[in-house]
Formats: structure tokens, sequence, C-alpha cells
């Protein structure tokens, strides 16, 4: 259905597998992605994701439009709601674009074109790693439609707004090295040392422990539009379950004792 979903230890490995259209999304892989996330929240022997498309030439360009198209000719979408924000009611809901409380960090490797709904995916993520010869763009305005998988809330908070707007009002591209700049991406490196960065950067999550990495992603995002006395009133779940876990003991310990922590992950 054009979704790879692999189990390598506690990583998950997701790759969008339709390489032929530029791995565009069509309502399987919506189906498929959604049930991805499903399970990749719900074991617990999962603790980071990798997300990335299949080839060298796109990460995603978003939504399969000619099946879009083909749709709206066939009459398969009469009497359908014109779409605006969000995917409630759409295949593969909630799409990853609107996980809110998805508690596990995803990594995004991005190599050759993040488009549309493909650099709305990337937005979602929490790290991103690009090759150098990546390009991203939210060209909906062109074709008469709106980013509307989050990529004018996502692109207008995560890049300044001057900067921003003039992406979402232009459809304009702009390269690896500019999204960097515009604090988009966390890394940018050669394409073929890509796989080894990703590597890198999960290596680095997996020595954190679990708990602290989840309540730390839900603090951040949960907090970022609080007044920061409200943010540090505010409680919040995993924050809760990481203060009262084995691993907040053991931590210190290994640390006193000179040796590597032993996470349990509750």
């Amino acid at each position: 259905m054009g979704i790879r979903y692999e189990k390598d230890g506690p990583v998950a490995r997701v790759t969008i597998d339709r390489p032929q259209v530029l791995n565009a999304l069509d309502r399987a892989a919506h189906t498929a992605l959604g049930e991805v996330w499903d399970d990749f929240e719900r074991d617990d022997a999962l603790l980071v994701a990798v997300l990335t498309g299949a080839g060298d030439r796109a990460f995603s360009v978003g939504q399969d439009l000619k099946e879009l198209a083909a749709r709206n000719a066939s009459g398969a979408n009469a009497g359908t709601p014109p779409a605006t924000f969000g995917s409630c009611g759409q295949p593969g809901w909630p799409r990853l674009t609107e996980r809110f409380t998805l508690s596990k960090p995803v990594v995004a490797r991005v190599a050759g074109y993040a488009l549309g709904g493909g650099l709305e995916l990337a937005l979602a993520c929490d790290i991103v790693i690009a090759a150098d010869t990546a390009e991203f763009g939210l060209p909906e305005p062109r074709i008469g439609l709106i980013a509307g998988a989050g990529g004018v809330f996502r692109l207008a908070r995560q890049a300044p707004l001057r900067a921003a707007l003039g992406y979402l009002l232009t459809g304009r591209r702009f390269g690896a090295r500019r999204a960097y700049e515009l604090g988009l991406v966390n890394e940018v490196v050669p394409a073929d040392g890509l796989d080894a960065c990703v590597d890198g950067w999960v290596a680095d999550v997996l020595a954190c422990a679990p708990l602290s990495v989840r309540a730390v992603k839900e603090a951040a995002y949960r907090s970022a539009d609080l007044p920061l006395e409200q943010a540090f009133a505010t409680r919040y779940v995993w924050e809760e379950r990481r203060m009262r876990s084995a691993d907040a003991v053991e931590g210190p310990r290994a640390f006193a004792e000179k040796r590597p922590p032993r996470w349990q992950g509750h």
C-alpha cells in the first residue's frame, strides 16, 4: 500500500514507498500511515521513529493530485464537503500532522523534494535532517489549494513570520541551507552522509531516558504559547510519570557510579 514499516530494535523505520510518483500520498498510503502511527505509539518496545521517502528524488511531494483529479472527474468526491484545514473524516485520520499527543519523537530523513504535504509532514516531525540536495516548498496556492495539513500554521510558527509569508504567499521553493537558516531543519549534510547523520541523532535520543524524552517533548509543545509563569505551573502527564519512575533514580545513581544507565522506561 505504498508504506514500509520496519521495527529495528527500538527504532521504527517508516518509509513512504511510492518513488514512481515522488512518494506522493494516495488514500491507501494515508490509511496505512495511520495504522503505523497507532502501532508506533502503542508498542512500548519502540522509542523513536524515522520517517523518510523511498529513493533519493523525494521525501514526499504530498497529496497524490492525479488521484484527486481522477476522483473529482469520476464523481467519487461528489457530496463531500470542500477540504479545508485538517483531515478529519479522511483516510488515516488523525494523520501525523494532527497527532498532537504523539508522545514519542519522530525524526524526518529528508532527501530530494519535500513539497506540499511532504513539507507539512517534515514540519510535524520533532527532528529534521536534510541532505544538501533537499528542496522544500508549499506550492498549494499555485493550484488553487491551501497548505491545510498544518503548513500554514507550522511554517508561520517555526520560521520568522515575514520569511514564512514570503513562501506561503508565493509557493516559492527553498533549499536545504535556507531551511537550516530559518530553523526548519536541525542539520544539513551531503546526501551520501545522510543515513549516518540520522543514525547519530537517533543514537543520541536512545541514550536518553525514554520517559525523560517523552516528558521533554510534551512540555516543550504544550508550553510553546504559554506565558513562562503558566508554563512552570502547568502539569504534564509524562513529567508526572518520569519524576515517579525508577529511571529518575537510576540516572543520578549511574552517574555517581560512573557507569552507563540502565533505563527501564517505567
